[in-house]
């Protein structure tokens, strides 16, 4: 049937464009420079780091930020209602280092904020922050080199730049994170064109959870976290207003030594997926996008009973040859047997889109045992 020949060959058509496109997106992202020497007086920055229950990666994460060989580096930890230890660990660390280290414990979530986005705003008021010539927002689960942030720097200083994203290698532990975490990084550098980022006239951006370094006056010029308190890609989204407001945003790659362990297990992954599908712009068109992404991301499944083994096979080789290549180069690490599964990454897809689109027709954004309306 006509059809049927159709939605094979645009299947596979589909997957073999992206893989072109992540390989050509993954030579241009620009690397850090090694050893660089920083000018005799350094930009102070001010790390902001939220979070929430986070005491499985938190002792690693603070340890590298806290040996970081940039001299004028302040670091502030929102402790936002943590009840798992969190709280103990960060205050062990602001006691070893004083000099370096303060932690803020907040417990009110006021009406209209998410979370994430309030606990920013409030770092972003301190002191520290304030007099802070640059901000640098990283997640409570990554860790960092201790030459990272001066590297990254130098690239800021030598072009002009208002805001700096790093993408960071994904650690992936348990099956399920091995198996879903390295298509779901690479379908990140497949969406977002790093070459273009800087271009004013293009409308790519890019800004990470993971390390997001803005000079302080971009962040106020956008009205910071304040003016998106319910952005829940709030990385992104900071990126569009500050280069839309016509500053100059880079993206360069942080991986490996900018890693982080996002997810423990399927059920975190699933969840996840759910946040960030229910923060869409377009969350309405989810209904369309699910067959869509099922349709392809399990052609492998289907190609052969359509009278297509062949594409099928070639499917099956070429994602994880192609794709975890650029994972290796990213991680530094071997290959993983389970990327054969591949295919089974649109269900974890599926699962997560679905939940998300029952959470926006309940007009909630739901993330670490909040629900807060976003209409």
């Amino acid at each position: 049937m006509v059809w049927l020949e159709a939605t094979s060959w645009g299947s596979t058509g589909a997957i073999l464009v992206a893989l072109v496109v992540l390989r050509r997106h993954w030579a241009r992202l620009p690397v850090l420079p090694d050893h660089p020497p920083l000018p005799q007086e350094p930009p102070s920055v001010c790390l902001c780091i939220p979070v929430r229950d986070e005491a499985r990666e938190l002792p690693a994460a603070l340890a590298s930020w806290l040996a970081q060989d940039y001299p004028r580096l302040r670091v502030l930890v929102v402790d936002d209602g943590s009840t798992d230890g969190s709280t103990e660990i960060l205050q062990t660390h602001t006691v070893a280092h004083p000099d370096r280290l303060r932690g803020i414990r907040n417990d009110h979530l006021p009406p209209g904020w998410l979370g994430k986005n309030h606990a920013l705003d409030l770092a972003s008021r301190q002191p520290e922050a304030m007099s802070a010539e640059w901000l640098l927002f990283a997640d409570g689960d990554v860790q960092a080199s201790s030459d990272l942030l001066r590297r990254a720097m130098v690239l800021t200083l030598a072009q002009p730049t208002d805001l700096l994203a790093l993408i960071p290698a994904v650690d992936a532990v348990g099956p399920a994170e091995r198996l879903v975490l390295p298509l779901a990084a690479s379908a990140f550098l497949l969406l977002v064109p790093p070459h273009q980022v800087p271009n004013p006239r293009h409308p790519a951006f890019c800004g990470v959870g993971g390390f997001t370094l803005v000079r302080r006056a971009a962040y106020d010029a956008v009205g910071g976290h304040a003016a998106a308190p319910l952005e829940a890609i709030d990385d992104m989204m900071l990126a569009r207003r500050v280069k839309a407001a016509g500053f100059v945003n880079r993206v360069a790659r942080g991986g490996p030594d900018l890693h982080l362990r996002m997810y423990h297990g399927l059920g975190e992954l699933v969840k996840a997926m759910r946040k960030n599908a229910a923060a869409l712009p377009a969350w309405w068109l989810l209904p369309l996008a699910l067959p869509l992404a099922l349709l392809i991301g399990l052609s492998p499944l289907w190609l052969p009973f359509a009278g297509h083994p062949a594409l099928a096979a070639l499917l099956w080789l070429l994602v994880p040859a192609l794709g975890g290549d650029v994972q290796q180069r990213m991680t530094g690490r071997p290959m993983d047997l389970l990327w054969a599964l591949w295919p089974l990454n649109a269900l974890v897809f599926a699962a997560g889109t679905a939940w998300a689109l029952a959470d926006r027709l309940r007009g909630v954004n739901h993330w670490r045992g909040r629900d807060v309306k976003v209409r």
